[in-house]
């Protein structure tokens, strides 16, 4: 049997390339001055803390534990939301192949889930995604394995600990030749609103293929339909943000708003040429332009870790 992502990740950070982001599948929360950086690296999962993106310190106690979980095992894409209605931070993540939630009082952890079980008990799932629309509606997105890796969306209920499944609505799959090089495989869903578009950044590919990369739909509604951009993929290797760099596998990453109000986007890619594992982050500059066109560029970060 091959090793699962996070046991291909599940290296100490002292022996990865130096200084290195250690954290695929990442996510950055801004919160009261600070960034807060998550992803899939240990069981559990650990929180990276910067004020300037480029310096990040490993907080000494982990965010997630399994102790705190529902499941024992392959802990994915964590992503972290702070609810100001609640006065609670929301971590929604993927352990065992079935989504999960946890809260907290601090960006920091200890994140708890108080009712230990899956938000979908009966069936498996990754990747999720959390979205709060204009009126208070709350959306979960993630992966479901519908022929393929395929991203559905479902409305949540007040809780936010559990969807309401007449509401599930497939969003994207796997159709383009870009999005089908190493599988079928649509995820790491990520959800924007500007003005009364909504857009829906991806991934696509199998994570070990050098052509893993990110596209983006939009939509006039949360649920669609979608209509994939024509300019797809606006990240790969090949791209400015991957290629002045040198990254292959670049991907399954999330935009984040910024100090200053500005959006950036953080993402991994493989640790080399040669090979997939241990994957470390990376954060670009992340633009919709007056059109509604989407791009990362810029001079790419490479975040350094602390101790």
């Amino acid at each position: 049997m091959s090793a699962t992502p996070a046991e291909k990740d599940a290296i100490d950070p002292d022996i990865i390339a130096e200084y290195k982001l250690p954290i695929a599948d990442p996510f950055v929360l801004y919160h009261e001055g600070k960034y807060y950086a998550y992803g899939t690296r240990v069981n559990g999962f650990e929180v990276y803390i910067s004020e300037d993106l480029k310096q990040w310190k490993r907080n000494d106690i982990k965010a997630l534990s399994p102790e705190n979980s529902w499941g024992t095992k392959w802990y994915w894409a964590p992503e972290v939301y702070y609810v100001k209605s609640k006065n609670l931070f929301y971590m929604f993540y993927s352990v065992e192949e079935h989504i999960c939630v946890a809260t907290s009082t601090s960006p920091e952890g200890p994140f708890i889930q108080r009712e230990k079980k899956p938000i979908v008990a009966d069936e498996k799932g990754i990747d999720t995604s959390f979205f709060i629309d204009d009126d208070g509606t709350p959306y979960l997105y993630y992966v479901r394995f519908t022929g393929g890796n395929v991203i559905w969306v479902a409305e949540m209920n007040d809780d936010l600990t559990s969807i309401k499944k007449e509401t599930l609505t497939k969003c994207i799959s796997a159709t383009e030749p870009w999005e089908k090089k190493q599988g079928t495989i649509a995820e790491g869903p990520s959800l924007l609103k500007k003005g009364n578009t909504y857009y829906l950044i991806y991934s696509a590919n199998h994570y070990e293929s050098k052509d893993y990369a990110v596209g983006y739909a939009t939509a006039s509604s949360p649920k669609g339909p979608w209509t994939k951009y024509s300019g797809n993929p606006i990240l790969r290797r090949d791209k400015e943000a991957a290629k002045s760099v040198g990254l292959v596998g670049t991907g399954h990453g999330a935009p984040f708003v910024c100090a200053n109000g500005s959006y950036k986007y953080i993402f991994h890619a493989h640790a080399s040429e040669t090979s997939v594992g241990p994957r470390t982050s990376y954060i670009s500059n992340f633009n919709i332009s007056d059109k509604g066109v989407i791009s990362i560029t810029g001079e790419t970060i490479e975040p350094v870790r602390i101790k």
